[in-house]
């Protein structure tokens, strides 16, 4: 079937849902509501992705990082099957050329990376899309119609939004741990290192694949400093801490699970004990579902497949003299942001209560 022929739906429960863009995030999202249960109330109903049907396929029932897929997987003709239920599959460049609207969906969730800007996102909802989730930021504040990192402003979501985004990765990560530490000590300024896995636009060795002189070189040989604009997203979902935010960024020769480096001056002085009493107080109460805690000695294939937003390592916590700390935030790429992406589906579709396992903000 051609991208712009109209389809049919399928009468299904639930809500519908398209995946614009099938790669590292697009795949985890579909298993992520697989996983979590949620496949019935929110059924991915299509696809559009360039690759061929039988690639697609084959990568969602095998993947390196998380393993197999734990469920069945098949394919006929323009149908991808996820446990026997049709996913209509197209191949579209363009977005507009795919009749969003005939699919009567309810959301289309933006996984390729390649549009930032309002015009670009603007072309989705031309196209019949009723609203677009975005795996990663806008290219400014004011491109999408809100910046969403769930457990923090979910609950600002309205329902009326045509544009979200789900921030980043890292933002995700770090937002929760600022968040909590603002709260209850109050932060001076915070400079933060992310350490990241290998990414798909570094090559596996010496090649024209960016601009960016240092993404030529091999990600599987070196230790790669990339720019980032982490700061600047820390500093939109908590204004609080604006001019106070420093971040820079490394690319490390692994496949998943980042960590971030995360020097603070706070407003009082404490002890690495009092910080790591309060982070593990969190994690076992009100920010349960985000972060997570352990001193154990880790490495960081220990947290592959971890659904929390960030697990802090509270056997690398450092004082720095009374009011300078260090730590050390685990977090698993690709599935702790696919699951954050699931819940704000869940939130946003439902109009749904603020997470009961994280701080109502109002």
């Amino acid at each position: 079937m051609s991208a712009t022929a109209p389809v049919s739906p399928q009468a299904t429960p639930g809500f519908r849902i398209a995946i614009n863009g099938y790669g590292r995030i697009g795949r985890c999202y579909l298993r992520a509501l697989h996983e979590a249960g949620l496949s019935e109330q929110f059924r991915v109903v299509a696809i559009n992705e360039p690759a061929d049907l039988a690639s697609i396929a084959y990568l969602t029932r095998f993947d390196s990082t998380h393993g197999r897929f734990p469920g069945t997987v098949d394919s006929t003709e323009d149908t991808l099957l996820v446990e026997g239920r049709s996913i209509l599959v197209t191949h579209a460049h363009r977005p507009e050329t795919v009749d969003w609207g005939a699919l009567e969906l309810d959301l289309v969730v933006e996984c390729s990376g390649q549009y930032g800007s309002r015009a670009e996102l603007q072309r989705f909802l031309d196209a019949g899309c009723p609203r677009l989730l975005l795996s990663h930021p806008g290219n400014g504040a004011e491109d999408v119609d809100a910046t969403i990192v769930y457990g923090i402003n979910h609950h600002e979501l309205r329902g009326s939004e045509g544009l979200v985004s789900n921030a980043s990765c890292t933002t995700n990560a770090v937002v929760p741990v600022l968040d909590l530490l603002q709260r209850e000590i109050g932060i001076e300024q915070v400079l933060l290192t992310t350490l990241h896995s290998a990414m798909n636009d570094q090559p596996l060795i010496d090649g024209y694949h960016h601009t960016d002189l240092r993404r030529t070189r091999s990600a599987m040989q070196s230790i790669i400093p990339v720019s980032t604009g982490l700061a600047r997203g820390v500093e939109r979902l908590l204004p609080v801490l604006a001019g106070r935010v420093q971040a820079k960024a490394i690319r490390v020769p692994t496949h998943n699970v980042s960590a971030i480096d995360m020097v603070l001056t706070l407003a009082r002085d404490v002890t690495a004990g009092d910080i790591n009493h309060l982070l593990r107080s969190a994690a076992r109460g009100c920010y349960a579902r985000l972060i997570a805690y352990s001193d154990e000695a880790h490495a960081s294939i220990d947290f592959n497949h971890d659904p929390h937003s960030a697990i802090v390592d509270g056997g690398q916590t450092r004082a720095i003299g009374p009011r300078m700390v260090n730590l050390m935030i685990w977090f698993d790429n690709e599935w702790g942001f696919a699951s954050r992406m699931a819940d704000v589906t869940r939130h946003w579709l439902t109009g749904g209560h603020p997470n009961p396992a994280a701080p109502d903000t109002n």
